[in-house]
């Protein structure tokens, strides 16, 4: 039996699906709101429960061999920042906990590459790059960054915990969305009229979902794996967007400064309106250096071989104006 946490979110759908794909026995954790209508036509048991209750948490971990922990609070901005910090670290040391309980043989958790500090001159980071807490920018990479640790801790402790961590992942179903997919909705609803000068590894989300089951296959306990495949600059990013279609990319370079003011106003104004910034703040000093990864171990260790990523933006393309359609 397999259990995920966070099937009903981008990535984790597309790990139930890659493993069901394979006939692998599906157990779903998810919270009582969850909208099950991503996870329609899964063969799959679904275990209703919270990862703040440790007692939802064992039920749903009872007689499994395999967790794959994808569940996050994924979010640039929130008004009470204490809730991101119980789901993904107390969360995930409850899930933890209850994987060693039930004699789980292998744990995947997946945490983010926002968890190592991009580096000061630009270039690609890997899984040894240094990283701390007080490098990491604004409270969803803190609290990822605390939630790895946990992973690690009770790697320590016997449990066959693996660490990934996928880039940016692009492709259909992105349905919140996600920050990546959020810039590329922006762009082709013409609300990104400039660009700022940063950069990205992205990564087709069906790619990190055959990475997740390769981690459980091939993963040495302990060890993380950046999940990834083409640096790219947000320019040729949305060149990629606008492939094919009637929008073209912005050529209006926004100085990093004027993209701070925004941000600023954007994230006090919400404060005051309750309501998601347009421009987070956050967001905006992550992008002041490029995010670019080096894939090279993962390749090496798990056989990780991802695909050209122009199909994949190709694919979410559609999908957003499918979907706005």
């Amino acid at each position: 039996m397999v259990l995920i946490t966070g099937a009903t979110g981008f990535v984790g759908n597309h790990v139930a699906r890659f493993l069901a794909s394979r006939g692998e026995r599906l157990r779903l954790f998810m919270r009582p709101s969850s909208d099950r209508t991503t996870v329609a036509g899964l063969d799959a048991e679904v275990v209703v429960g919270d990862l703040r209750d440790p007692t939802s948490v064992a039920k749903a971990a009872r007689k499994c061999d395999t967790v794959y922990h994808v569940a996050a609070e994924y979010r640039l901005w929130c008004r009470n920042p204490r809730q991101m910090y119980e789901t993904n670290v107390e969360g995930t040391r409850n899930l933890l906990e209850a994987a060693l309980q039930a004699d789980v043989e292998r744990f995947v958790h997946t945490s983010s590459i926002g968890t190592i500090a991009p580096s000061a001159d630009g270039a690609p980071v890997t899984e040894e790059s240094p990283s701390s807490l007080e490098m990491m920018t604004g409270d969803y990479k803190r609290s990822k960054f605390l939630a790895e640790r946990e992973a690690e801790r009770y790697t320590s402790r016997g449990l066959g915990v693996v660490i990934v961590n996928p880039t940016a992942p692009v492709g259909e179903g992105d349905f919140k969305p996600t920050p990546t997919g959020q810039i590329i909705k922006d762009f082709l609803e013409g609300r990104m009229p400039a660009y700022i000068n940063t950069g990205l590894n992205l990564v087709d989300v069906r790619d990190v979902a055959r990475g997740h089951w390769l981690a459980a296959e091939r993963g040495r306990p302990g060890e993380r794996y950046i999940l990834g495949s083409e640096n790219l600059t947000l320019r040729q990013i949305l060149a990629l967007a606008s492939a094919g279609g009637e929008r073209r990319p912005p050529r209006l370079r926004l100085p990093y400064f004027a993209a701070w003011v925004a941000g600023a106003f954007s994230t006090g104004w919400a404060r005051v309106a309750a309501k998601p910034p347009r421009v987070p703040l956050d967001g905006v000093r992550m992008a002041r250096r490029a995010m670019f990864a080096d894939c090279s171990k993962a390749r090496e260790a798990l056989g990780f071989d991802p695909a050209p990523i122009q199909p994949a933006v190709a694919r979410a393309v559609e999908w957003f104006q499918r979907s706005s359609g």
